[in-house]
């Protein structure tokens, strides 16, 4: 399901490169040029995508017992890094024409053209935007962000192609294609930063541990039962949770096992795609309290 959405990404970048490049061969404007450019570094994000949604698939091994979902955040991290290298393309492009500014030829078929590729750019971006949040895949999500980075270039660089056409002011063309740029870069740090803050064992979102929490409240409230030493992570679409269960100590282990896999169930269906591990304890044992700092470290 989600190397399709992928391939959906390579698809429009392929006839984004297309477009535009025709359009900066219709118009000459730098800010044409600098729209195409940055196509090209999306359909290298594209294919960079596809190959780690591709290798987060693969099944855990005896080498990779927890599998290879953490693949997602660096397609994530590196989409992060691409969006500032075509924010630097862009300037390369621009800063030239700010000393030397030269007429556009034929805008507003450059427009055309450019708006063409802009809105299958966005109705792409828009999908694997929504998809990646449904589906919780940061790698899809980032390729959105991607492209609807590259709808706000066009759109300025439309833009600045057209207030030269009206107003006959060249060096509009360069100063607008510099100030998209400026603007593109906000969105490839914004990525680049959450891509580490994943591949550094970052908790799982507030509003999912407070599913999780909502479990462990109706249980102590149905059983005399406690919880603590919970522990979070995620990884890709993958949330990794663990927690102590503290049980009567007359319970037998069969009772505190079925528990126990009830709790972890509850949770899967608050949680999506949970690994959950649990470990029983009894409840009035004072050795069952020495981990409980787990919680803090």
């Amino acid at each position: 399901m989600l190397q399709r959405y992928a391939w959906l990404s390579v698809a429009a970048a392929l006839a984004a490169i297309a477009l535009k490049t025709w359009a900066w061969q219709l118009t000459g404007s730098v800010g044409m040029l600098s729209d195409a450019l940055e196509s090209l570094i999306n359909l290298a994000a594209a294919l960079l995508a596809l190959s780690m949604l591709r290798l987060a698939a693969v099944p855990p091994d005896a080498a990779h017992p927890y599998g290879r979902f953490k693949a997602e955040y660096f397609a994530s991290g590196i989409e992060g890094a691409l969006i500032v290298l075509a924010a630097a393309s862009i300037a390369w492009a621009a800063v030239p024409r700010l000393a030397d500014p030269r007429p556009i030829a034929a805008p507003l078929a450059g427009i055309g053209v450019s708006v063409l590729a802009s809105g299958i750019n966005l109705a792409c971006g828009l999908l694997l935007i929504s998809a990646g949040r449904q589906l919780h895949s940061i790698a899809l999500e980032a390729d959105g962000h991607h492209l609807m980075a590259d709808v706000w270039t066009s759109a300025g660089i439309v833009a600045g192609v057209a207030l030269v056409a009206a107003t006959g002011w060249h060096i509009l063309d360069p100063l607008i294609a510099l100030a998209v740029a400026a603007h593109i870069v906000i969105t490839g740090f914004m990525l680049m930063r959450r891509s580490f803050a994943g591949l550094l064992d970052a908790a799982i979102p507030a509003a999912e541990q407070a599913e999780i929490e909502t479990v462990f409240a109706e249980y102590r409230g149905r059983h005399q039962v406690e919880f603590h030493a919970l522990l979070t992570r995620q990884a890709g679409a993958r949330r990794f949770i663990s927690f102590h269960l503290l049980v009567p100590d007359a319970w037998s282990v069969e009772r505190a096992h079925a528990l126990a896999e009830e709790i972890e169930e509850r949770i899967r269906r608050r949680v999506p795609n949970a690994i959950l591990i649990s470990h029983i304890e009894p409840i009035s044992h004072p050795a069952s309290y020495d981990d409980v700092r787990l919680e803090r470290w």
